[in-house]
C-alpha cells in the first residue's frame, strides 16, 4: 500500500503556533493543516514579510502544510453575504499558494437533495466562482465531505462541468456521523475530485436531518433540539474502518495527505499519537 503522507491539523494541539508546530514535528509527521479565516493568520493580517515568515518556520521544522482551512462558518447557501465570502475566499486562496499548499478546505453548507432547490443554485454561483479563480491560479478549492451523502455532493460537482479547482476533502467520520455513508464507496463515488483528506472518527447516535442538524433552516423544529446526533471519537475507536478505507483511497491512486483532526478530548496530544500510530499501522 501507498505509504500516505501524515498530517495534523494545528489547532487540535491547542497550543500556540510556534509550539504547536514544534509539537507536530516531534511527533514525525509530514505536514500541517492550520486555519487562516481571522485572527493573525488571515489573509488581511499576514501582511509584509508575516508570509514568508510562517513559511520558513513550518520549513525549518522539516514540515510542509497539507492544506490551508477556509472554513468562514457560513457556507455558500446565502445569496446575499456569498459575495463577501467569495472574495474572503479568493484571498485565502491567495494565501494557500503563497504558502506553498494550494489547498483549501471549507464547508459549503448542506447541498440540497433537489437540484432544482432554490439553495442549490445559490450554492452552485458562489463555487463556480471559486472553482473559475482557483483554477486561474492553480490551486484548488476543496469542499469537506459530511452534510450530504457522497453521491448527492458527486451531483453537485459534476454540475460545475468537473472542474478540477473545485475538489474534495474526504473526511470519513463525517460521513458515518451525519449521514451514515460508506467512506469507502464515496472515495470511489469522489475519486476525481479528492485533493486533501481529514483523519478523523466518529459515530452516530442519532439519525436526523441534516438541515436541522447544521440550523440551515430556521428554526428548527422542537423535536430536532438539544439532541446530541453524533460523536467524534479518537482514530480506531468509531465507526470508520481504517483499513477498508486507506485501501480504498491507495486503489483510487490517491497520493496526498492523511491529516489528523480530533476537535474534542481532554488529552488531544495523546489522542494525535494514537491517531499516528492507527494510520500506520494499517498502512503495512
Amino acid at each position: 500500500m501507498n505509504q500516505f503522507p501524515i498530517g495534523v491539523m494545528l489547532e487540535s494541539f491547542r497550543l500556540p503556533t510556534e509550539e504547536a508546530l514544534k509539537k507536530a514535528a516531534s511527533m514525525g509527521v509530514q505536514g500541517i493543516q492550520m486555519y487562516c479565516t481571522n485572527g493573525e493568520h488571515a489573509p488581511e493580517n499576514m501582511t509584509g514579510g508575516k508570509r514568508r515568515e510562517l513559511l520558513d518556520m513550518v520549513k525549518s521544522l522539516g514540515l510542509r502544510f497539507s492544506a490551508i482551512c477556509g472554513d468562514l462558518g457560513h457556507g455558500f447557501g446565502n445569496a446575499e453575504l456569498n459575495p463577501m465570502l467569495v472574495e474572503k475566499s479568493k484571498r485565502i486562496l491567495d494565501l494557500s499558494n503563497e504558502l506553498e499548499a494550494g489547498i483549501v478546505t471549507t464547508h459549503i453548507g448542506v447541498v440540497p437533495t433537489d437540484p432544482a432547490h432554490e439553495r442549490y443554485h445559490v450554492m452552485q454561483e458562489a463555487c463556480g466562482q471559486l472553482a473559475e479563480y482557483a483554477d486561474s491560479i492553480g490551486a484548488h478549492f476543496a469542499v469537506e465531505t459530511g452534510p450530504e451523502t457522497s453521491a448527492v455532493l458527486k451531483g453537485f460537482l459534476d454540475s460545475l462541468g468537473g472542474s478540477r479547482g473545485l475538489g474534495v476533502n474526504l473526511d470519513p467520520a463525517n460521513l458515518v456521523m451525519v449521514t451514515g455513508d460508506d467512506p469507502v464507496g464515496a472515495v470511489h463515488n469522489l475519486k476525481n475530485y479528492i485533493v486533501h483528506t481529514h483523519a478523523k472518527d466518529g459515530v452516530m447516535l442519532h439519525r436526523g436531518v441534516p438541515e436541522y442538524i447544521y440550523g440551515v433552516v430556521h428554526p428548527v423544529p422542537q423535536e430536532f433540539q438539544g439532541i446530541q446526533y453524533f460523536a467524534e471519537v479518537p482514530l480506531g475507536q468509531g465507526s470508520v474502518h481504517f483499513d477498508t478505507y486507506l485501501k480504498a483511497l491507495d486503489d483510487i491512486g490517491y497520493k496526498g495527505f492523511l491529516t489528523i483532526e480530533r476537535e474534542v478530548g481532554a488529552d488531544p496530544s495523546a489522542d494525535i499519537q494514537l491517531a499516528i500510530d492507527h494510520l500506520k499501522a494499517n498502512m503495512k
